[in-house]
């Protein structure tokens, strides 16, 4: 929604050179009850890019609670710089985002920073990727199996409804292993820790990704760390919520 203010997080975006720019919707479409996709024009955001687009590349969007600003980061989708478009995907569920994204409609505008975004290709590059994720995550997860479209990927991926097993994963079965965790407490920690050791040959060569809940992903990237001694390069954790 454009217009909104961005309060105190919007001044120190600003102070730490976020540039600002503002989506046009072009359409809308609901992948699953809880999962809808947003098509918007970029602003500008591509051109100015440039060079830095790189997997997994997001943006915080502004939206308006109550005439409160209110910020959440998501993943841009199938980015095409010579059109000026890409697409958001929203894991609907209760909240500001998710309403905003339920209404979106063709002409809506909203304002999004870009600021604190980064990808590190992993180097030497891995003989297969580590992911863990949920549905959250399934945009920044397509992107870097997009990136690494020959390598082989284990991805572990958190689900809460049975929808969750039409979320668009782009899957090619001969390379990609898929281990869904139904959301029950702490079972999507104890399974990679039961179940990740051992795709673990050389902790220098491995490579992590993971995004979760902040709970999730701190713990997750101690153990990564700590108890499988992958070096800090190896392991590229991001916590993209917060669990009430």
């Amino acid at each position: 929604m454009a217009g909104v203010g961005k309060g105190w997080e919007g001044v120190v975006l600003r102070l730490l050179r976020g540039k600002d720019f503002t989506f046009t919707v072009t359409g809308a479409e609901d992948v699953t009850e809880h999962y809808r996709r947003v098509h918007v024009t970029d602003g500008g955001l591509l051109a100015a890019a440039g060079d830095s687009l790189h997997p997994t590349m997001w943006v915080r969007l502004w939206f308006d609670n109550a005439g409160k600003p209110h910020t959440r980061a998501y993943t841009l989708v199938d980015p095409d710089p010579a059109a000026g478009t890409f697409t958001l995907e929203f894991a609907l569920h209760d909240g500001t985002a998710s309403e905003w994204a339920r209404a979106a409609a063709p002409g809506d505008t909203i304002e999004a920073t870009v600021q604190g975004t980064g990808f590190t290709p992993p180097a030497p590059e891995p003989q297969r990727l580590l992911v863990i994720g949920d549905p959250a995550s399934v945009p920044a997860i397509n992107s870097l199996l997009d990136a690494y479209p020959q390598t082989p990927a284990t991805i572990w991926l958190e689900t809460r409804h049975a929808s969750d097993a039409g979320l668009p994963l782009r899957l090619d079965p001969a390379r990609h292993d898929v281990r869904r965790i139904a959301r029950s407490g702490p079972a999507l920690v104890e399974r990679v820790k039961a179940q990740l050791p051992e795709l673990v040959a050389d902790p220098a060569t491995a490579y992590v990704w993971l995004a979760c809940d902040t709970a999730t992903t701190r713990t997750l990237t101690t153990y990564l760390r700590k108890d499988l001694a992958l070096p800090k390069q190896r392991v590229n954790g991001l916590g993209y919520w917060r669990a009430a």
